[in-house]
């Protein structure tokens, strides 16, 4: 959180029940750093999603509803200011240590210590960006890429967000890694969250980017936990990226979206290696065709 902060913003979205997932990624992917569910008595949910006041109300509005229009029936309720409280307490309760995949386990910064035998911690500081680890879609991700990253490969995650993927494709052996984020807000945080995992800066290439635009790198896995619209927008660059033998994970994606991004990976000529679903929620691995 940004120090000094005498206030934050808030803003509220309502939504039919059994979409709380929904409400819960539109906060995270808008840069949320705190939310409050309530269930109404009359049917039907409210999520209020507090944002920083770094920024002004219009730039935390413009990204919920670009961020709105994947989802029809959410809608915004009322918006305001409050002023700050210390929600690091109720933090500490709300991220327990979570096991992912067969030998990873993401931690808050509080946890230090508490890392179950055997396992890689991946530490990240929730509310600080978009990838906390708690969210379904970047499980998938870090749960594919235990199965494709190798010991020296060169990686790069699109959208880095809380650069989780990035310290996981560290952790799991990579020698180098490039991360970008089109908002260099995340930057700082980013950087705190690579501190929190000891990993070595040479070994990381961090920079602000709008998906591949400019990016002139050679890289053996390619990563992107985002939203369908960036990424059938981006998918046609990724061969050129990861060439005939590497592979790009997408992440980010409803089941229901499947169809939609089956048919960009065969327009930009790649195949499907490997599926994942969680909860609603789908990725894919792929690789360039033959």
């Amino acid at each position: 959180m940004i120090k000094n902060d005498s206030y934050w913003w808030y803003i509220t979205l309502s939504a039919d029940d059994g979409q709380e997932e929904v409400l819960f990624s539109i906060a995270d992917i808008s840069g949320s750093i705190g939310t409050e569910l309530q269930e109404l008595p009359s049917g039907g949910i409210r999520l209020r999603a507090y944002y920083r006041s770094s920024e002004d109300l219009h730039f935390w509005k413009a990204n919920i509803l670009d961020a709105l229009k994947e989802w029809d029936n959410v809608k915004i309720e009322d918006f305001g200011k409050i002023e700050n409280q210390p929600w690091n307490v109720t933090a500490e309760e709300a991220f327990p240590p979570l096991p992912v995949g067969k030998s990873m386990v993401v931690l808050a910064p509080w946890h230090k210590g508490a890392v179950p035998e055997g396992l890689i911690p991946l530490y990240i500081n929730p509310g600080s960006a978009f990838g906390t680890g708690y969210h379904e879609s970047t499980q998938i991700v870090l749960e594919l890429m235990e199965d494709f990253v190798k010991p020296g490969m060169t990686t790069a995650d699109i959208g880095t967000g809380s650069g989780i993927l990035t310290i996981c494709a560290i952790k799991l052996g990579a020698d180098r890694s490039y991360a970008r984020d089109i908002d260099p807000a995340v930057i700082e945080e980013v950087n705190k969250n690579f501190e929190l995992n000891g990993l070595d800066p040479a070994k990381i290439d961090l920079a602000t980017g709008d998906l591949l635009n400019g990016f002139r790198h050679r890289v053996d896995l390619l990563t992107a936990n985002i939203l369908l619209e960036p990424l059938t927008t981006m998918v046609e660059q990724v061969p050129k990226v990861i060439g005939r033998e590497g592979t790009a994970i997408f992440s980010g994606m409803l089941l229901t979206e499947r169809d939609v991004f089956i048919e960009a990976l065969k327009k930009a000529k790649m195949v499907i290696v490997k599926e994942h679903t969680k909860g609603d929620w789908w990725g894919v691995a792929a690789k360039t065709a033959s």
